[in-house]
């Protein structure tokens, strides 16, 4: 249950599409001077050393990030998001950010993060990875259940993160439940749910939940490297976002299908989708 570490994985086109989203929503939510909270309900180490032991075993960054150092193309968001990667690095690809560290670069003087992780290991870095500023709190403790009891938040603006390992299959139903119950108690805030595909079924039962719920304004975003396929594996993986700032979708049309031709093989995809309306 707490095996899962982010480190192997740092990187990865996977990485590429969670963050960029995650990035385009906060740089959304800083346009208006009026504080709010983000909210990371499984965050990880919150930073990444790309000649770790960890990385290097399986060097899943070279097919994400790595495609992209050198970026020469014309597409601002993508452009801005290589700009922040390279804003932690010196001349050459040396670290990663967590979705923490991509957060604390919109994160203001009057803004709060609030970071929520259960590994040993990871809560050490990621206490020490955040320590430097007083508005970033870090909390040992079940996000599922700590997402509940920070909304509503005093703010009464707030963006959700929620992006579980899904090492237990029963993660893909209580994230897409976990949200929905905060949702009620809090309905303007920005909720967002990165999901893998490995298994197709799953993805299409949370997509059916999230529309039955009577939840509005969600849209859809997903990058597959390759095709949906049987044998064990991530062969997709995508951005389930509710009320999602309205230039989001627009900015998503444009981005994905330059990440299918950068990150995927052939058979690469992707979905860009408004699954319930406003």
């Amino acid at each position: 249950m707490l095996s899962y570490r982010h480190s192997f994985h740092a990187g990865n086109p996977a990485d590429i599409i969670k963050h960029l989203v995650l990035a385009q929503v906060l740089e959304y939510m800083t346009k208006k001077d009026k504080s709010f909270d983000y909210i990371d309900t499984h965050s990880g180490a919150g930073f990444f050393e790309l000649a770790g032991a960890d990385s290097q075993k399986t060097q899943e960054y070279l097919d994400g990030i790595g495609k992209l150092w050198h970026y020469q193309g014309q597409n601002q968001a993508i452009l801005d998001f290589v700009e922040l990667v390279r804003g932690m690095n010196e001349a050459s690809l040396a670290f990663y950010p967590g979705s923490p560290k991509v957060a604390e670069q919109f994160l203001r003087r009057q803004d709060k993060g609030w970071f929520f992780e259960l590994h040993p290991q990871d809560l050490t870095l990621l206490e020490k990875n955040t320590q430097h500023k007083k508005s970033l709190r870090v909390k040992g403790e079940d996000g599922f259940k700590g997402l509940q009891g920070l909304v509503p938040p005093a703010s009464r603006r707030a963006c959700v993160l929620m992006d579980p390992p899904y090492e237990i299959k029963t993660d893909y139903q209580h994230a897409v439940k976990m949200i929905i119950k905060a949702h009620k108690k809090f309905s303007s805030g920005t909720y967002m749910i990165w999901y893998p595909v490995v298994d197709r079924e799953r993805i299409d039962l949370m997509e059916q939940t999230l529309k039955e719920s009577g939840v509005r304004n969600i849209q859809l975003f997903e990058l597959a490297t390759s095709a949906d396929t049987d044998v064990h594996g991530m062969t997709a993986s995508g951005m389930m976002v509710i009320n999602p700032p309205w230039t989001l979708k627009k900015t998503m049309d444009e981005v994905l299908p330059e990440l299918v031709d950068l990150l995927s093989d052939e058979n690469g995809f992707f979905r860009s989708e408004q699954l319930v309306k406003e």
